[in-house]
């Protein structure tokens, strides 16, 4: 085993891609529930290129997935326990005294 390995790797990718405010801020609420470009770009308050750009980040690494419904796309969490990880940062935040 090396650290080139293909699973190291993947899982670098995943995380460089959960590594950005916004899309942590996507992720939670695609937890909550679908939602198609123009909510989640009004939720965020930026425009609809960088929206899709997060969008697309996500969805390359397969941490989201789109279906078509209509004229819109729709966006959801492919799979809900990569935010797992929020529960373990912060309790290393607790552990380090940091603020919550």
């Amino acid at each position: 085993m090396s650290p080139n390995d293909a699973r190291y790797t993947t899982m670098a990718a995943i995380l460089k891609a959960m590594a950005h405010p916004t899309r942590l801020f996507i992720l939670d609420r695609l937890q909550e529930q679908d939602h198609c470009v123009c909510e989640l770009q009004e939720l965020i308050g930026a425009d609809m290129s960088t929206v899709s750009k997060h969008l697309s980040v996500l969805k390359n690494t397969g941490i989201i997935t789109s279906r078509k419904y209509n004229n819109q796309v729709i966006h959801s969490l492919l799979c809900p326990c990569v935010l797992d990880m929020y529960k373990c940062v912060t309790e290393l935040k607790q552990k380090q005294g940091g603020p919550q």
